[in-house]
């Protein structure tokens, strides 16, 4: 197949996402002992992500906005407890501060200095990750997540538009990600190429039809199928 550009999700793709997560809402929940110890109390960090389940799934419509569904959240939880103006910026500054310390998988600051360096890299997720903050952000062209598109993975459109932005057509774009649904199916419907970023070396599972085109270990193996494959 040929690739001209290439679509790399984030989140346990290029690093462990849970650990950040964690740590982000126990961040939260320390400001909130500190500074209104009456919300922790009430909300402690389990009452709270039962909170944000609830609000994601009473929106549907905010479901490619993941931002918009955690200030949602803290709104109804200051509410619960009489508080009218929820300190929505600080909360959430501070969220998104430790939702992007993360640590990189092994292989993936390498791999992305090889396949940036062959092809254009466009990031595409549907999470908030920062690529300036984590410090990656030279390696990709574009940044394509959810909430600016509009359409969270697997939705086609999504894949179209870092396409679009990708300047090639959707065959010659080979989309990388670790999720079987939300990359791989979601990238097949939209017409791209796959890479199953498998990195704990699954089989794939039957009831999702086809495989896809590459089932890979971790980054590196991608960087050096391309390579490998540079004049196919």
């Amino acid at each position: 197949m040929r690739i001209l550009a290439l679509t790399v999700d984030l989140d346990d793709t290029l690093w462990p996402v849970l650990p950040a997560l964690e740590r982000a809402d126990l961040e939260v929940d320390a400001w909130l002992r500190r500074h209104h110890p009456e919300v922790a109390r009430r909300w402690p960090v389990p009452a709270m992500r039962a909170l944000r389940a609830r609000v994601a799934a009473e929106r549907p419509d905010l479901a490619h906005d993941f931002t918009a569904q955690r200030h949602l959240t803290m709104r109804q939880a200051f509410a619960a407890c009489g508080i009218a103006e929820a300190p929505v910026e600080a909360l959430w500054e501070i969220y998104f501060a430790a939702r992007n310390r993360v640590d990189l998988y092994p292989d993936s600051l390498a791999a992305l200095q090889r396949l940036a360096a062959r092809l254009p890299l466009a990031s595409l997720t549907n999470g908030n990750a920062d690529l300036a903050r984590i410090g990656i952000h030279a390696h990709f062209r574009h940044h394509v997540c959810a909430r600016d598109a509009g359409w969270p993975k697997p939705d086609p459109r999504i894949f179209l538009a870092a396409a679009e932005r990708l300047g090639a057509a959707p065959a010659q774009v080979l989309h990388a990600g670790d999720d079987p649904e939300l990359d791989v199916l979601g990238a097949r419907a939209a017409g791209l190429r796959t890479a199953w970023i498998n990195r704990a070396r699954h089989p794939w599972p039957a009831a999702l039809g086809a495989p896809p085109d590459l089932d890979l270990p971790n980054l590196a193996a991608l960087a050096d199928w391309l390579e490998a494959h540079a004049a196919d």
